[in-house]
């Protein structure tokens, strides 16, 4: 009998069924899941940021949270939503607009008092503080660093290990936005060094080998053909980094399956584990995903199905 052939599932919700049953909604204009959802999530703030990053595209096309507001407009949990949409749409313009483009400062700024505004509504929450740190990346100069830090402070003291907030700090830290290389693998290492056993942080380390290459790639204009991906990916340092990585955090993770708020940062470990030639992390993240992908940071480096397939093969991981 022919062994099934890999095929890798990119479920955009990375397994959440609660969280693909409450986007459904979001098509036909039901604000009610949504509610029902945030609601049982409490205050699991890694599930909680999750699922409101991925609500928040889906409603950046539709009205569906505007109805929820109206229709309750003391609810805090539709706050935060709504400031994380309002990010969203932000950056669809950005996006569309095209890179070095700026958009309209009236749609930032009302990402901004959006999340504001969650936050007072829900004290306890990082979420918003989430979302106004990674909006603050779209205006041209950036925001006062004493701004950003009290941002920063009000996050961290909320979820000081939550890697959202970690990872959008060191986006606006990245060449690509406001800062540079070095300032960025600093908050990155700084922020891995002091993370408990078992707990992903390490993994920021490789979110910022990502950064880097995205950068060079722009300035190739997109023609991965004249980036060496061996001088980036596959040097000492950045093999060392793989290993601590998977010493630091898989190896002191429970023993279980992955969680959809995990999925992401684990595709993270094993493109950079495969591209740094470590077998045995790769081979280990590869089994421990199985069939279970995100599209990046994959897309970056190439077609990602052929690259899942060509290197599971290529480290002998089967299933």
């Amino acid at each position: 009998m022919a062994r099934d052939r890999f095929t890798p599932d990119f479920d955009p919700d990375c397994g959440d069924a609660p969280l693909t049953s409450a986007r459904q909604d979001i098509v036909i204009g039901r604000w009610q899941g949504l509610r029902d959802l945030l609601w049982v999530t409490g205050d699991d703030w890694t599930l909680r940021g999750h699922r409101v990053r991925q609500l928040a595209q889906a409603c950046a096309g539709s009205s569906t949270v505007e109805s929820w507001l109206a229709a309750e407009p003391g609810n805090a949990d539709a706050q935060v939503l709504r400031a994380a949409t309002e990010t969203a749409r932000a950056f669809h313009l950005a996006i569309s607009a095209g890179r070095g483009v700026p958009i309209d400062r009236d749609r930032i700024d009302t990402a901004v008092l959006a999340s504001l505004h969650a936050a007072e509504a829900c004290p306890e929450d990082p979420t918003p503080w989430v979302s106004l740190i990674s909006v603050a990346r779209l205006y041209p100069t950036g925001v006062r660093r004493q701004e950003l830090a009290r941002w920063w402070d009000e996050l961290h003291r909320r979820d000081p290990y939550s890697v959202e907030g970690h990872l959008q700090v060191l986006h606006y830290y990245s060449a690509r936005w406001h800062g540079t290389h070095g300032l960025m693998y600093d908050f990155a290492r700084d922020a891995a060094g002091v993370a408990p056993p078992g707990c992903p942080l390490p993994v920021l380390v490789q979110y910022a080998r990502v950064e880097e290459y995205r950068y060079v790639l722009d300035g190739a204009r997109g023609q991965r053909g004249s980036v060496s991906l061996g001088q980036h990916w596959d040097h000492d340092g950045a093999v060392n980094d793989v290993r601590r990585t998977w010493e630091r955090w898989v190896r002191g993770r429970p023993d279980s399956n992955p969680a959809p708020t995990e999925l992401r940062d684990l595709n993270h470990l094993a493109h950079a584990a495969c591209l740094a030639g470590t077998a045995d992390v790769a081979a280990s993240v590869l089994r421990l995903l199985g069939r279970r992908a995100t599209r990046t940071p994959w897309s970056f480096t190439g077609d990602p199905v052929q690259q899942l397939t060509k290197w599971r093969k290529e480290f002998g991981v089967r299933g």
